[in-house]
This record gives structure tokens, sequence and C-alpha cells, in this order.
């Protein structure tokens, strides 16, 4: 993704894996209310702000998550420095937390270019698919994170910009996958997006395109999977005087085919004053019949922007 402070980011990182281990510095979660001038405003569009939290550590490697996944309960929130964090709330508390990093990345350095995680799918048997950019590839690892079971580079990825490629990918019912490029454009105001008939990191599951019209000013920055088998598409949009935005949009399988454009159907969409920042990661969750969407946001790990977790009610 296009980083507002990269020149900020840590741009050289350690190229070993590094175990799991439990965290001696906690992360600490403080409620905040989505509209800071209104705290009991709670319907916007399609969705109720059930609560949020601001989120802070004072561990190392924390920060800058672009992906998300998780029950509502145990999440797995993968960083674009190849860290990933652990963590179960209860109570709107965190109570535990496990950091971490990915056992191996799709090039040989330990820079950024070559572990720059950006999206994240989880297959039915737990296995975790990672999408990367500048190396356009996605790899494929154990559900523990502890092995790369494959990799790919898809050729229909190549032309991808390397700062702005696979920034959001999904794993739809029955084993096809859907990634959405953040920049390549294919039409104006249409992104490029793959739909492949397997896994990517195999050579034989060749996709076909297809476009995807955000809304305005948008790109998409992570996708999940609903209960229907519909996708939904989570988009940021940052401009010099509002700063960033965010869009919550559906869009229907169905409706991709070969070098058709789809158009989301918009849920809800945030921009300040509310309590909002650079939004990336998203994942559903199921709690007493209700479908439950959290979204959390990317730092860069840089003070002037937040970790934001953030869960909404899709009505």
């Amino acid at each position: 993704m296009r980083k507002l402070h990269a020149a900020l980011l840590f741009c050289l990182l350690p190229s070993s894996a590094s175990f799991p281990e439990s965290s001696t510095e906690r992360v600490v979660a403080t409620a905040i209310p989505l509209d800071p001038a209104a705290p009991e405003r709670r319907r916007f569009g399609r969705l109720r702000y059930v609560a949020g939290w601001h989120l802070t550590s004072r561990q190392r490697n924390f920060g800058g998550y672009s992906a998300l996944h998780g029950d509502g309960r145990q999440f797995l929130a993968i960083a674009d420095t190849g860290q990933y964090l652990r963590f179960t709330m209860e109570g709107g508390a965190i109570v535990r937390t496990r950091f971490g990093e990915l056992p191996g990345f799709p090039g040989p350095s330990g820079n950024k270019y070559d572990r720059d995680a950006e999206s994240m799918t989880v297959g039915p048997e737990g296995d975790v698919w990672v999408g990367f950019e500048y190396r356009n590839a996605v790899m494929r690892y154990a559900s523990d994170l502890s092995t790369v079971l494959s990799t790919g580079w898809p050729p229909a990825m190549s032309g991808w910009a390397k700062n702005s490629g696979a920034e959001a990918m999904v794993r739809l019912d029955g084993g096809r996958f859907v990634i959405f490029a953040e920049g390549r454009m294919i039409a104006p105001g249409v992104k490029a997006a793959l739909m492949f008939p397997g896994d990517p990191t195999q050579a034989r599951n060749r996709p076909y395109q297809f476009g995807y019209r955000p809304p305005d000013g948008y790109a998409p920055s992570d996708a999940a999977l609903l209960p229907d088998g519909r996708i939904l598409v989570l988009q940021r949009r940052f401009g010099l005087l509002d700063g960033f935005s965010a869009a919550l949009t559906i869009v229907d399988p169905s409706q991709i085919a070969p070098g058709i454009t789809v158009k989301g159907e918009m849920l809800g969409a945030f921009a300040p004053p509310l309590n909002i920042d650079n939004m990336e990661g998203v994942t559903v969750a199921r709690e007493g019949g209700r479908t439950m969407i959290w979204i959390v946001s990317d730092d860069n790990q840089v003070p002037m922007e937040r970790t934001l977790l953030l869960k909404f009610r899709l009505d």
C-alpha cells in the first residue's frame, strides 16, 4: 500500500524468523466512541457500532497491522513488517497476547520489500494464506504459523505495482480465491481483481481477471467472507485536508465473471471527525446469531497514527 509516512518506517528487519512467545508487554485496549461529539450515536448506514478500542503496547514489534482474522474472541493480526500478533479479547480487554514472526518470506533478504504482508485469508483446516506486495506473491502457512507450506508468484499479478499490489484476499466457499489489487487500474475508477479456481500458490490454478469499482476515491484494503457467501470489502481513502476515511461494501461473487466489472453494495462510510484511522484489516464473526464485523487500522508504527480495533453489527 502507499504509506503516508513510509520514510519513517523501519526499512531493515532481521531475516530469520522467530518463534512465537508470550509477550512480557501488555496490549492495552482503551474504549473509544466512534463519534466523539455524540458518543451515543450508534447507527452508520446498515451498520451498528458495538464497541471500539485504541490499542497500545510498548512491545517493539507492535503495530502496522494490515490483515485481521478472528472469531470474536481469538484474533490473528498480521503486520506489513512480517510480524504477527495473536490476542484474546474478553469483556473488552485483551487478556492474552502472543507476538511472532512469519517463518518465511517471498524474498531472500530481511528488508521490508521481501516481507510486506498486506492480505490474509484462512482455510477451513486452519491453513493461512498471506499476500505480499513488492514481490507480488502469495504464501501458504501451517495453522500455527510455524511452517511454510507453499509459495506462488502468480503471473497475473506480476505487473501489479510493487507498493499497491495484493491488498485484499478472500477464500470463498468451495475453495476459490479472490485477490484485489490496491493500485492496478484496468479502466477509470476500476481496480484489477483476480478469481483463482483454487489455491493461488499452485501454478495450475490460473486465474481470470475481472474489475472491481470501489466507492469514488477509495481503494480496497482487505476482504472477508460473510456467512451467506458474499464478500465483504473494506476500503480506505486518504486526503491531505480530511485525513483517512473508510467504507465497507458487499460484493456478490455470483456476479463475478471474466472481464466483468462489479460494484459493491455500500454498507457504511466513515470519515473524520469520527474515530477512524488507516483502516486496513477486516474479519467477520458470528455472535448470538448476529453477524459482527471487526476492522483494525495500520498505524505504520509512527506516533501520529493509531491502532484502532472497531466492532460493528451488520443489520
